[in-house]
């Protein structure tokens, strides 16, 4: 059908359950069957240059204008923004009161004059960040998601899907490397770590790395399955609470002691960017591991994650 790989993490995961639980009739009608059929790509326009973890303090303003609303400002770290076709944006719509309850939750083509897209190039050497500015974009007002003014509502419900994907993403199976089996059933960490670090009697040579290894391994699995009884739970007709934070949190954090342990494993020709002396799996650890410093950033920080614990589960005051 040639149509494009579908940006799954942002239709499926996000805001397609974000649309069954605000969206209209219409607005399901126009959008979730593109959403499953992957003929549309969505980012997500939330962060700012001044407003990230502090993220009501958003400034892209819109203003409204017989059916439709005019969009000016600029969002930042939109990922994969220049793949994306279509957006749904965190954007003010009203200065005149308490910062959470002048922002509205909107939909906006992203194919138009005025939306300029500009990657950002990371450490890691790949561009999946991007800047987004707005210069007299327009969005329609049939697309605002819940009421003008309650974005913040929309907002907060969508992160709780984010984060969920977040974790199982960094956690689960897809990119558990150690949870997997490898020749005759062994773990790839094993594997490596017999081939850098040497073997004695069948076993890794070196016995704290052995343990290093068993540790993490069994809290990939344990995490794995925490994350797939959650998401039988959403199955079921469970909306995320804040729990997605614990999820978030711990599958980021997983993912970057898997990143370490590697590092750690392969050594010096860990060390490697490009040229002789390295193997394409060595270089492609470098440019991994670089990126997964990010992980506890991206999609609201560790720090963050850790405030809405405390408030929201252990309900410790202020």
């Amino acid at each position: 059908m040639a149509l494009p790989i579908p940006l799954t993490g942002f239709g499926l995961s996000m805001i397609g359950p974000t649309l069954l639980q605000f969206g209209t009739e219409e607005q399901k009608h126009n959008h979730l069957t593109k959403i499953i059929r992957g003929e549309i790509r969505w980012c997500q326009g939330y962060s700012e240059p001044n407003a990230g973890s502090d993220l009501a303090s958003l400034q892209t303003a819109a203003v409204w204008d017989d059916d439709e609303y005019v969009i000016n400002g600029q969002k930042i770290w939109t990922s994969y923004g220049n793949k994306a076709d279509w957006m749904f944006a965190l954007v003010r719509t009203d200065t005149n009161v308490k910062k959470q309850q002048g922002i509205t939750f909107i939909l906006l083509d992203m194919d138009q004059p005025g939306v300029t897209v500009r990657p950002i190039r990371l450490i890691s050497g790949s561009s999946p960040f991007c800047e987004v500015f707005f210069t007299d974009a327009r969005a329609k007002a049939r697309n605002v998601i819940g009421d003008v003014n309650d974005g913040w509502t929309v907002a907060k419900a969508l992160l709780g899907h984010e984060r969920n994907m977040i974790g199982s993403l960094f956690g689960g199976s897809r990119r558990s490397a150690s949870s997997k089996t490898g020749a005759a059933g062994q773990n790839p960490l094993v594997g490596m770590a017999k081939t850098h670090m040497g073997e004695r009697d069948g076993e890794v040579s070196d016995p704290v790395l052995r343990d290093r290894i068993t540790q993490l391994s069994m809290d990939e699995m344990c995490f794995k399955l925490t994350v797939q009884r959650n998401a039988d739970n959403i199955k079921a007709g469970h909306r995320p609470g804040p729990e997605s934070s614990l999820f978030k949190i711990y599958g980021t954090e997983l993912n970057q002691r898997r990143e370490e342990l590697m590092l750690s494993i392969r050594g010096p020709q860990s060390l490697g960017w490009d040229g002789e002396g390295f193997d394409e799996d060595e270089l492609t650890q470098t440019r991994t591991w670089l990126r997964s410093r990010g992980n506890s950033i991206e999609g609201g920080t560790s720090e963050i994650q850790l405030n809405i614990i405390a408030k929201r589960v252990l309900q410790l005051p202020d």
